[in-house]
Formats: C-alpha cells, sequence, structure tokens
C-alpha cells in the first residue's frame, strides 16, 4: 500500500518582533496574573483582534480560529521570575487559524503586552484538531445528503425517519486516498427510535466521509456484505429504560454524606495551590486539559522542588478489527480533539462529591471570541483510608497508633465521542502524587448480520452488536526537578541473587536485592515494563545523598498498568504513536518538546520528514546524554479492553492508576506529624481503659445509640 510522505514546508515565516520580558514595577497596566495561568477572557480576545487585524493588513482571506492558548514562558525565564526575582515573562498567545480556500493552517504567537503578531507561520500539509464546533454540525449535513438517505433506505430506515439518524464525527486517523489534502472527519453512523434511545445499540455498516470546511460528504464507505437495521429494542441506560427491564432502581443504597464542618484544608492564590506541604499551580490548555506545574513540597521550612510539570500529553485508542474501514479507528483522542477542548462542566454533588472549589476554563470560538466552561477542574479532599497504624499484641492491643489519611483530588472529566475519560490527579500526605484514570462511557459498536460471528475481532454486547477489541494508552509527560536542577532517571528491578545455592555468598539460596539501572544515554531509556521483577522507575538527584541511606532523594514512578501497541511494527497505529510501542522514553528538556507524537497528529500518516517533530526526532540516535541535567520522561500506560455484554449499554468505570512515591527522599516517614484519630502508649494503656475518642460522626451500623468505635 502506497504511504503518502507529508513534508511540513513554511510557506511564510515572520519574526517581526522579539519576546520580551518587562519589569513589572515599570508597567503599571501589566496585568496581575501568574505566568501559567491560561489565558482570560479578554486576553483571548486581545490576541483575536491583533490577529484579525494582522491577517487583514497582510490580504488574507477570512479566517477562523482553531486555538487561541497560552504560550507557557520557558523554564529558564519562569524560574528567572519566580526563584531570582526577575522580570516577569511577557504574556504571549498561541494560535492557530485556516483560512478560506487555503490549504493547511496558520499558526503564530502573540505579544499581548505590545499586542503584536510576533511569528507567523503556513503549514501546507497539516490539519488543525477537531473542536466541538466541527463536531457539532456534522450531524446535520450527513442527514440532509441524498447518497446517505439512500444507504439508510438500503439498511431498513425510510427517508421520513432520517432524524431519527445519528453520527459520532470522528477524526479521520489517516486514509491514503485523501491523505491531508482535505480537513475530513467520519462519521460513524446509527439510528434511534427517539431521542432518549442510546444509539450504539442500532449501529450501521456503512461511513461516510465529510469535508469538515465545504460541509459536504465526499464519499461513503460501504462494506462487501451488507447488514441490516437492528429490529431489537434499544438497550437504555435511562430512568425509563430502568423501570421498563428492572421495574425501578435497587433502593438498598442509602445515602453517603461527606462532611467538612470546618472547611477545606487547602488554600487557592488564584490558581496556586497549597495544601498538607504540597505546593502547586493548577494550569489548563485546550490540548492537555489540567497541567500541574512548579510541584514543591515545604519539609519543615525547606522548601523542595518534586517537578516543574506534569500532564497527559497524548493517548491513543486504536481498535483491533482489521476490516475496512475499522482501521482507520485509532483515535488519538488529546491530539485529534484535546483533553480541554472536550472537558464537562461539572455538577456539586454528582461528578464530585463534598466541599469543592471549581476552576473554569477558557477558550476561544471560530470568531475568536472567548468562552468559558464552568467548573472545568474539581478541587477537593477525601478520606483516603489508614495513613498507618501499629498495634501491639503484648496488652490486647490497646497499646496502638491509627492515624487515617486525606487526599487532595485535582480532577477533569472529558468526553471523546463515546467514551468518558475522568482524570484524577492525587495528592497524599506522606508526599505522594497519583493519577488514577477511571473510564467509562460506550463501547463503539458496530452492526452484526444474523448469525454472523463477532469473533475474533470484537464480542457481540448485544442482539446483533459488535464491540471491537481496543486499547487505551496513554503518553504521560513527566518533567522532574527532585530536590533541585541536574537530574537522572533509571530503573530498579527484583533481582535473585545470583551465587548458587550452596555458595559461601549465598548458602540457601535466598538472597534477592534491587538491581538499580540508571539511563546514561537516550537509547538506555527505551524500555518495556517487567512484571516478574517488579519493575519502577526513578526520578533523582545525584547532586545529592540522603544522610541515613546515603542514596540520592528520588521519586519512585510505580505503574504497573502498562500494555503498548499490540498493533505491528510499520502499522499506522505505531506510526502515528511512536511512543505507545515502550513502556518509558527519556529526552533531554528543550523548551516545546510537549507533544510526543508532533503538534499537528490529525490526519498525519506517521511518516517522519526533517521539519515535524516528535518522539521519533528527539530521540534521534539515542546517543543524547540524560544523566544530572534537564530531562523529560514519556512514560506509556493504559489497559486492553476485550468488551463483554456487562460493558454494555453503558460500561462501569475501569480504574487505571499510577503513583511517584518519594523514596530517601525525607530522613523518616513525612506524614508522622499528621494528627492521629486515635492513640495509646503503653503507660497510658496501662493506667487506664481506652481513651475518650473524638469522632463523633461514625457510629454502629445498627445501633441508634451515640456513635462509638475503636473499643469505647
Amino acid at each position: 500500500m502506497n504511504q503518502l510522505r507529508l513534508i511540513l514546508i513554511p510557506l511564510r515565516v515572520v519574526n517581526l518582533v522579539s519576546p520580551q520580558i518587562i519589569n513589572v514595577s515599570k508597567q503599571s497596566n501589566q496585568m496581575t496574573v501568574h505566568p501559567l495561568d491560561q489565558l482570560s477572557h479578554e486576553e483571548i480576545n486581545k490576541a483575536s483582534s491583533v490577529v484579525l487585524d494582522y491577517f487583514s493588513t497582510n490580504g488574507h482571506n477570512a479566517i477562523s480560529f482553531n486555538t487561541i492558548t497560552l504560550k507557557e514562558p520557558t523554564k529558564q525565564d519562569y524560574l528567572a521570575w519566580k526563584e531570582k526575582g526577575e522580570a516577569l515573562p511577557h504574556r504571549v498567545a498561541y494560535y492557530v487559524a485556516v483560512e478560506a480556500d487555503i490549504k493547511g493552517v496558520h499558526e503564530g504567537l502573540v505579544d499581548l503586552n505590545i499586542g503584536s503578531v510576533y511569528e507567523t507561520k503556513s503549514l501546507e500539509n497539516f490539519q488543525p484538531m477537531l473542536t466541538v464546533a466541527d463536531l457539532s454540525d456534522v450531524e446535520e449535513f450527513v442527514r440532509k445528503d441524498p447518497n446517505v438517505i439512500e444507504q439508510c433506505k438500503i439498511s431498513g430506515i425510510p427517508e421520513a425517519e432520517m432524524h431519527n439518524v445519528y453520527c459520532d464525527p470522528w477524526a479521520i486517523g489517516y486514509d491514503e486516498r485523501w491523505g491531508s489534502t482535505r480537513r475530513l472527519q467520519q462519521a460513524l453512523m446509527y439510528y434511534r427510535s427517539n431521542e432518549d434511545d442510546s444509539q450504539y445499540s442500532h449501529p450501521l455498516d456503512f461511513c461516510p466521509i465529510l469535508d469538515a470546511n465545504t460541509k459536504e460528504i465526499i464519499y461513503i464507505d460501504i462494506p462487501s456484505r451488507r447488514r441490516p437495521l437492528s429490529k431489537f429494542k434499544h438497550a437504555n441506560f435511562h430512568t425509563q429504560g430502568i423501570k421498563e427491564k428492572y421495574g425501578g432502581f435497587r433502593d438498598s443504597s442509602k445515602t453517603i454524606s461527606i462532611s467538612q464542618p470546618n472547611g477545606v484544608s487547602f488554600t487557592m492564590d488564584g490558581s496556586v495551590l497549597e495544601w498538607s506541604n504540597f505546593k502547586f499551580h493548577i494550569g489548563f490548555n485546550n490540548r492537555e486539559g489540567i497541567v500541574l506545574s512548579d510541584i514543591t513540597y515545604n519539609d519543615h521550612g525547606n522548601v523542595r522542588p518534586l517537578f516543574y510539570r506534569l500532564s497527559l500529553a497524548e493517548m491513543i485508542v486504536p481498535y483491533g478489527c482489521p476490516d475496512f474501514p475499522h482501521q482507520r479507528k485509532h483515535a488519538l483522542d488529546i491530539g485529534e480533539y484535546g483533553a480541554g477542548f472536550m472537558t464537562n462542566p461539572l455538577k456539586l454533588g454528582c461528578d464530585c462529591k463534598g466541599v469543592i472549589h471549581y476552576l473554569d476554563a477558557h477558550f476561544a470560538d471560530r470568531h475568536g471570541k472567548a468562552f468559558s466552561v464552568p467548573n472545568a477542574v474539581c478541587i477537593h479532599e477525601e478520606d483516603d483510608g489508614l495513613l498507618h497504624k501499629h498495634s501491639d499484641f503484648r496488652d490486647e492491643f490497646q497499646t496502638t497508633i491509627v492515624t487515617r489519611a486525606t487526599k487532595l483530588i485535582v480532577s477533569q472529566i472529558f468526553t471523546a465521542a463515546n467514551y468518558e475519560y475522568c482524570l484524577y490527579w492525587n495528592f497524599h500526605q506522606d508526599g505522594t502524587i497519583g493519577l488514577d484514570v477511571k473510564l467509562t462511557g460506550i463501547l463503539n459498536t458496530y452492526v452484526l448480520a444474523e448469525g454472523e460471528d463477532a469473533g475474533p475481532w470484537g464480542t457481540q454486547v448485544y442482539p446483533l452488536v459488535n464491540a471491537h477489541n481496543h486499547q487505551h494508552l496513554f503518553a504521560l509527560r513527566v518533567h522532574p526537578r527532585i530536590d533541585g536542577d541536574g537530574n537522572s532517571i533509571g530503573m530498579s528491578d527484583g533481582t535473585a541473587y545470583e551465587a548458587p545455592i550452596g555458595s559461601k555468598e549465598n548458602f540457601y539460596g535466598n538472597g534477592f536485592y534491587c538491581k538499580k539501572t540508571t539511563f546514561e544515554k537516550v537509547k538506555d531509556s527505551l524500555t518495556q515494563a517487567n512484571a516478574s521483577t517488579g519493575r519502577t522507575w526513578d526520578f533523582f538527584n545525584p547532586n545529592k545523598k540522603n544522610a541515613y541511606s546515603g542514596k540520592p532523594p528520588s521519586y519512585k514512578l510505580v505503574s504497573n498498568m502498562t500494555p503498548t501497541a499490540l498493533a505491528q511494527e510499520g502499522s499506522w497505529v505505531c506510526k502515528r504513536a511512536p511512543w505507545s510501542t515502550r513502556t518509558v522514553q527519556v529526552v533531554p528538556y528543550k523548551d516545546d518538546r510537549f507533544y510526543p507524537s508532533g503538534k499537528f497528529v490529525t490526519q498525519w500518516s506517521g511518516e517522519q520528514s526533517d521539519d515535524y517533530e516528535n518522539i521519533v526526532t528527539w530521540i534521534g540516535d539515542g546517543e543524547d546524554n540524560i544523566t544530572n541535567t534537564d530531562l523529560v520522561m514519556f512514560h506509556t500506560f493504559g489497559l486492553t479492553h476485550f468488551p463483554a455484554p456487562e460493558d454494555f449499554p453503558l460500561m462501569p468505570s475501569e480504574p487505571i492508576s499510577l503513583i511517584m512515591r518519594p523514596r530517601h527522599f525525607f530522613l523518616e516517614n513525612p506524614a508522622l506529624d499528621v494528627k492521629p484519630s486515635y492513640v495509646m502508649t503503653t503507660s497510658e494503656a496501662m493506667k487506664q481503659p481506652l481513651a475518650e475518642i473524638e469522632d463523633k460522626v461514625s457510629r454502629l451500623a445498627f445501633d441508634s445509640a451515640k456513635g462509638e468505635c475503636c473499643g469505647k
């Protein structure tokens, strides 16, 4: 099969003004924002006005905006401002725009302090991300197309019922028939009997291709074997559907309330959060969604850097059915749609529960006008079980200490067509930082014919409904700054001692140790998970030593759900998501090394070129040094999903978790100063019975009397 080689062609590059640094004390109108804050409405509108004026002045056709977002200051400029008291970096907006009747995209930068475009570039062979606005119009165009109407008739849907025809607009992935020459979407087709039905139990067997710019159906992919519309009842999950199937909802679940009568334990200064010795900035952009930056830990007055920046940088959902056109289903949901663009407005007591602080997200519409998604980020605390506990058997366990944990959660939820991705960044009182991802929503489905077998590429999850095998693979971007600058990364493997049984060194054969491997060069870091050795990865500062262990202060990445792409090497999946073939890849930090598949992945074939940067070009020949320097790790994690009927019609949340926890960073358990829930020493136990407890909320499940616990 021929592949189209995409080459980045800069049609026009203009450097008008170099980005500047200003002294805030000398400019009274400088906006009082944090340098990493997302752009405000005022800044977005100002940026769009400047860009529109620039394009009009330079004789361009009408443009529509795809993206206006913050261009983050360089790490060097940010730390110079924060740690050295130097000038506040200029606020800079990054934009992507599409020009009428012109192929490709324009991108550029606007200095918001002086109100000027200072860089613009035209990219002929690339397409921009798909926005909610791009997706929202597709259904109406599809319903009105005469060829789509004809295919619906063939499937068994009369023209009078075209209002019951729905589609999920998807990025087309890559299709060699058009490459990136036109901005395309594929429409996955479904039918609903009425507007409250779930269409995924009634998929259709053909797939229209829409030109997103001209709003026309340019082709319809039709299978050689036709599969008519199912006549089975819709598999619904709304209230009426549950009532019809089960007579209503189960009534055995009692309400659980979360009480924080004294309020929350965290404080907010704009977008900078402090909680239980942690301090960090919460950013948000159209592509990555939540970005956590400048994470520090106050170790009894010594403020120690942990991570400069954490984010989900990319993801891919490759489907395992090789039949045409299902090979196109390998959505790069972050690069093609944006975890920010697709974020949900969250609701009190539903998406988050407890005492909550919200942050809004700000975007630009296609006209460049600012709008917000309210409550895009939820910040709250939860009980986190036991932080630590010990009891002494010598006095019937009366000598005891038990400390319950609280965790802080910074979360968002985004919807990519049929799937919901619930992202929870967790901060724990022992210094651990974790990420939980919960997958829910609805399986992508395809129609089966009577008597057709779904295997081996899928499972029949409902009569005549096939859910294909697929993966959810995420690229976590970690920019460590463990205890300051100059970091290294390595891996740890539990290893049996090599000396044989009967030898002096290992007579009984039971010896084992932790084998440490430090990545000296980029090529050394290209590693895979190894469950048999309990492999973990270490971010550490080789310039410092723990006073007790003598080992460098570090944070350990523990990630056990680590499948890599099952598509074959050389496939579009592996070329478009080259990071997905390995568990870990480490490269030297350079400004703008954010997205491992590259900046413009929509309709990109994955073919490499000298002018298109991604993880492949960053790795290069693998000879770059990555010891005691500034570096970035990309970590692949996720799950492989073989669907089952229990996943349909609405999938129970499936969790994925990883943590980064301190090792040799502290001199002892850093959570010892968290107030115990209950404590009694041996001497106290000898003098008195168990002491009064302070918990006035917990009570016996079947006792209406005053609450009791802990042996009172």
